[in-house]
């Protein structure tokens, strides 16, 4: 089960600055640790996070990053099969693991003075694994089944599939991190042992603990836990980019659907560009709560949509999309929702927003930033996502950044990104359902991992 320990913060992360509360450092093998002390509780969270997700497959071998995920917990010669889950529980912890485009994480919540138990887990199933042919048949199947209820049966999900597939024509990101269905049945034992020896190496992977604990007592530990382990080969992390777009691109998809469903995928930076940060900010305008302009708009007003969103993929390896997405209400048409969505991009672009307005978007995501961080699990988790997508300094760049983003920021933006000839539309045309059955889950557009 997903969980977050809670506890405060005696200074927030954003405020003080990293340099005078994390502590990094470079184990001879290559293998980086990041750990934060943070007294206030009696807990830690221990993440051990690869640098290889779905961007790191190859045409034909999708979704092995994902299985590769389920099989670590299958065991090693020292840990039985399913083993790793229940002496977690059996002293006191809760853990999970994730797969995203960039990386696969793992991780444990636990007492501190358990914490010995995460590090000889983790350090030994880094090395250690044992990949049997059975489980490997037996965890494909579920990852099959994973991917039939979550995406081929979800309308929606299935669409932001086909979506992202139309935006990147040559960039992996068009590929879905739980994989295409055709690649999971071929997917061989041999692929994922490769898999597992190229990229499951100290070099290619970094650890993030939180929590209360003194570094120099736990140090030691890491390093006699993993650093007798070969250091490994840096696998190559650059990918290819698609050529900028020189027109809108369209997609439809006809699935048994309620209602009818619109996304748009505008090409975008990450963290890495300094628009980044101001898409960020219009991100929140649109869509941050029943004062953004999308709810007073396309929901209060013109009575379009039962909702409407827009989402900034920050902290992405390689530049990515910013989202817009609506559900339609009853009886309204796709082709009035996206000009009104369009109407408000229009006002982005040609009318400075005002003063007010900017300020409590500023102050929404600063908020969110900070309360954020009352987690030890988030604050574990923000180092390691800028770690991944640039570096974990980096975090110290977010609200300065945000707060200097001013109106005129916002309208070259706008102008820049959020254009036709540089977005991907998808568009869900509802069918009628061959026979009575619930409607899946929505996931949120957000959602860009896989537990």
């Amino acid at each position: 089960m997903f969980f977050l320990f809670v506890c405060s913060l005696f200074v927030p992360l954003s405020e003080a600055g990293l340099k005078d509360q994390v502590f990094e450092t470079l184990l001879p093998n290559g293998l980086k640790v990041i750990l934060l002390e943070n007294p206030k509780a009696p807990l830690i969270t221990f993440q051990v996070w690869y640098r290889v997700g779905s961007r790191n497959e190859a045409w034909g071998k999708t979704g092995l990053s994902h299985v590769l995920e389920h099989m670590m917990f299958k065991g090693t010669e020292k840990v039985g099969p399913e083993e790793f889950s229940r002496i977690i529980q059996e002293n006191g912890g809760n853990l999970n693991a994730f797969t995203s485009y960039d990386n696969t994480a793992y991780f444990e919540n636990l007492s501190s003075d358990r914490i010995q138990v995460a590090i000889d887990l983790e350090s030994d199933r880094m090395q250690n694994l044992v990949l049997r042919q059975e489980d490997f048949r037996t965890e494909r199947m579920v990852v099959v089944e994973e991917r039939r209820l979550r995406t081929e049966d979800n309308p929606q999900a299935f669409l932001q599939e086909q979506m992202m597939a139309t935006a990147f024509q040559i960039h992996p990101y068009h590929w879905p991190i739980i994989g295409w269905m055709e690649d999971l049945s071929r997917l061989t034992l041999e692929d994922l042992k490769s898999y597992y020896q190229t990229y499951y190496n100290p070099v290619n992977a970094f650890l993030v603990v939180v929590g209360d604990f003194k570094k120099d007592e736990l140090l030691p530990k890491i390093e006699k836990a993993f650093g007798s382990y070969a250091r490994g080969v840096v696998p190559d992390q650059d990918k290819i980019k698609d050529p900028p777009q020189v027109g809108e691109r369209r997609i439809s998809v006809k699935k048994e659907a309620q209602l009818p469903f619109l996304v748009m995928g505008y090409h975008v930076p990450n963290l890495r560009d300094p628009d980044s940060y101001v898409l960020e900010v219009i991100a929140t305008i649109l869509s941050g709560g029943k004062s953004s302009r999308f709810y007073q708009s396309l929901v209060r007003e013109k009575r379009l949509v039962l909702s409407a969103d827009a989402d900034h993929s920050l902290l992405s390896r390689d530049p990515s999309l910013f989202y817009i997405s609506a559900d339609l209400l009853p009886g309204k048409e796709v082709a009035e929702v996206e000009k009104a969505l369009d109407q408000e991009l229009e006002r982005l672009q040609k009318e400075p927003v005002g003063e007010k307005e900017l300020e409590k978007a500023k102050n929404q995501l600063e908020a969110a930033f900070i309360y954020g961080q009352d987690s030890l699990y988030y604050q574990a988790m923000l180092l390691a996502q800028h770690e991944i997508s640039l570096d974990w300094r980096a975090i110290d760049s977010y609200l300065p950044s945000i707060r200097k983003v001013s109106a005129e920021d916002i309208q070259r933006v706008a102008k820049r990104y959020l254009v036709p000839d540089n977005r991907t539309i998808g568009i869900l045309v509802p069918q009628p359902p061959k026979e009575t059955k619930p409607m899946p889950s929505v996931p949120s557009i957000k959602e860009r991992m896989i537990r």
